[in-house]
């Protein structure tokens, strides 16, 4: 597995040499482990992803995110986590995950 790290210039970790089993979520008061058997669908662009499982929906909301999408879309993502802030201002204009939003499919509740 590939970690993401300032040089790497994404911050989401990859399996570039084959396909993750799952997506992991860490939030700051909860983590989700979500199967990519289950996966729908991804929809989005720059700012804005959004991620159907059978089970719950993600959001996903930053900054020059076009590449997450085509890491989703080939199942190499293993996890996401927000960006530190102080990490948003020392990549620049890279990529950077500024909130995720993951709502059970039948909840009106979401977590960030």
């Amino acid at each position: 597995m590939s970690a993401a790290s300032a040089g790497n210039q994404k911050p989401w970790e990859t399996n570039l040499h084959e396909r993750a089993a799952g997506l992991e979520i860490v939030l700051p008061k909860r983590s989700y482990v979500l199967p990519w058997s289950q996966f729908l669908s991804a929809e989005g662009d720059g700012d804005e992803i959004r991620l159907a499982f059978t089970t719950h929906d993600v959001l996903v909301r930053g900054r020059s995110l076009d590449s997450l999408l085509a890491d989703l879309a080939a199942q190499h993502v293993a996890r996401l986590q927000h960006t530190a802030k102080a990490d948003r201002f020392a990549n620049g204009n890279g990529p950077s995950i500024h909130e995720l939003l993951v709502v059970k499919i039948g909840s009106a509740r979401g977590d960030v």
